[in-house]
């Protein structure tokens, strides 16, 4: 087997060399040779968390190596199709080029790769055309679709229900707001905040009732839990706040207290596990009021 584990091919050629070696039967990894594209989706969901760390993180380097990881978990899934004889990476690549200056016509004038400098475009109106983009795209792939169906079998009538395009992989924070961005295009929303905050309270109302059930339902108070948690995302999404980085930021700074309490009490020659919950409580409220200062 060629040995590719050197620096002298170009660095994406080098990356597909080494991907070809790894699921190769010629002394390849036994364990890259046993991954399916369905083994592999939770580790591209962890790689895509840990470039979101890094960049948190603001350490440069780990941006770089985090964002390799990523690309290539996208080289294994090109790899594995190209095994199976349906595309390749330059494939993904080329769809993905043409796809980027069909969707931006206001850079790429008539859909070529020549920048259209004369091309001024609104923020709203760039929103809308992108949207019309894709759904045309979509239209187009589902007719090509039903034209290369037998023909004597029954086809469903052209109408997709307007959610069904919302991947449902998605983390549930993004899921829910994408589902109320999608209704509230179509006029299936609240004019302002104040209703959606008071929705965000009737579903707080309805959890105290349930925990102060004779008979606690668990069921009942996971759902009424979930109902408070969609109206939440949506009273963001009013704010024009993402539900999700609100909620990455407020538990960021959770950590970063909950740590200075830790070693406030280490300070004091104590583990956590010495300290009563009051005693926890009172480190707490000093950070608090440090954070202040």
């Amino acid at each position: 087997m060629q040995d590719v584990s050197k620096a002298n091919l170009p660095g994406v050629a080098r990356l597909l060399s080494i991907m070809d070696a790894l699921r190769s039967d010629d002394g390849g990894c036994p364990w890259d040779q046993q991954q399916t594209m369905e083994s592999l989706t939770r580790f591209t969901i962890e790689e895509a968390y840990e470039v979101v760390d890094a960049i948190a993180g603001g350490d440069i380097d780990d941006i770089r190596d985090e964002l390799g990881d990523l690309l290539f978990q996208i080289v294994f899934y090109a790899h594995i199709a190209q095994e199976d004889g349906q595309f390749d990476f330059d494939d993904v690549a080329t769809a993905i080029s043409d796809k980027l200056v069909r969707r931006h016509p206001h850079v790429f004038a008539q859909g070529q790769t020549s920048v259209n400098t004369d091309a001024k475009t609104s923020q709203s109106a760039l929103s809308q055309q992108w949207e019309a983009i894709k759904a045309q795209e979509k239209a187009e792939r589902k007719a090509a679709k039903q034209a290369n169906t037998d023909s004597s079998q029954p086809h469903r009538v052209n109408n997709e229900p307007l959610l069904d395009s919302v991947p449902k992989g998605m983390p549930a924070l993004m899921y829910a707001q994408k589902l109320q961005k999608k209704c509230a295009k179509v006029g299936f929303d609240w004019p302002d905040t104040l209703p959606v905050l008071d929705k965000v309270e009737e579903e707080l109302e309805e959890i105290k009732q349930e925990l102060n059930a004779s008979t606690r339902n668990q069921d009942a108070i996971e759902e009424e839990i979930g109902d408070a948690l969609f109206a939440m995302v949506n009273l963001a999404r009013h704010c024009n706040i993402d539900a999700d980085t609100a909620l990455r930021k407020a538990s960021f700074k959770f950590a970063k207290r909950f740590t200075a309490v830790e070693e406030l009490a280490h300070a004091q020659h104590h583990s956590l596990t010495d300290l009563s919950l009051d005693e926890m409580e009172s480190l707490w409220g000093k950070v608090k009021a440090q954070e202040k200062l």
